[in-house]
């Protein structure tokens, strides 16, 4: 087996990103944001500190997800963070809807951003990510909100992509304008023979363990292809057609001969 390129572990990790949205520049305004909740808190909290300085970015802010078997991942990074460590004994057993909003009201300016306008909705039911967006589209249309032209979507970078598939396949045929902000692109480099993280900015606690990191980008493309055993329209038909580029199935062939790179549930 051969050892681990980290430009091709770049490489899928930023296509799987799907960065629409520069880093710390969303748009003016947008009709609805959905967050779909993460083990990685970084994107949910860049969103946060985003309304706090314009509580005017979004009409309608969703929290999305249930409890799955990525929820106890969720739990350890809250129990571990030095911020939010102390709401550990809240949180557990709940919806990661219910975990994202808890830290939402408890260590951000979550009333001044709803005075403002802003309609906070919790989504608890799904556990994957075509049920978040059949679910957001359900509870937006229980709470009277009418269907937003503009949604942008803040998903876990290694299946920001397949998310947001699921929500042009939820809203289709005339889906909203859907933009992936996953406000990092996670990227690796070699320190010796060891793979790291590449990410400014960030501790590596904050992020994936490094097998986790890898095994969830080797078990997203088989997903993302449109042929029998993936999930586009040819396959489970869970989600809408995605290109991969050649590039991209390259540098997958070439992992999943090396050393050390196995599947991670999601």
């Amino acid at each position: 087996m051969s050892p681990i390129n980290p430009d091709h572990v770049n490489r899928i990790a930023e296509f799987l990103a799907h960065e629409q949205i520069p880093p710390n520049h969303p748009p003016a305004k947008t009709d609805c944001i959905v967050i779909c909740v993460s083990a990685v808190l970084q994107p949910a909290e860049t969103v946060f500190r985003h309304l706090e300085y314009n509580p005017h970015l979004t009409n309608t802010l969703v929290f999305c997800g249930g409890i799955g078997h990525s929820t106890p991942h969720l739990y350890e990074a809250v129990a571990s963070h030095p911020h939010y460590a102390h709401l550990a004994p809240e949180i557990h057993g709940k919806p990661e809807a219910a975990v994202l909003y808890t830290i939402f009201t408890k260590c951000f300016q979550a009333s001044h951003i709803q005075k403002a306008g802003c309609t906070v909705l919790l989504e608890d039911k799904s556990t994957n990510c075509g049920q978040n967006a059949m679910e957001t589209r359900a509870l937006l249309e229980r709470n009277g909100i009418p269907e937003p032209s503009s949604m942008i979507i803040v998903q876990d970078p290694t299946m920001a992509r397949r998310t947001v598939a699921s929500f042009n396949k939820a809203y289709a045929p005339s889906p909203p304008e859907l933009l992936s902000w996953p406000t990092i692109v996670p990227r690796v480099k070699l320190q010796g023979e060891q793979l790291v993280y590449d990410v400014p900015g960030f501790l590596t606690e904050e992020l994936w363990s490094m097998p986790r990191f890898l095994g969830l980008l080797m078990g997203e493309i088989p997903r993302l292809r449109d042929d029998e055993e993936g999930y586009g329209p040819r396959g489970k038909d869970f989600i809408g057609h995605v290109d991969i580029p050649d590039e991209v199935e390259r540098a997958f062939r070439t992992l999943d001969g090396a050393a050390g790179v196995g599947l991670a549930k999601r």
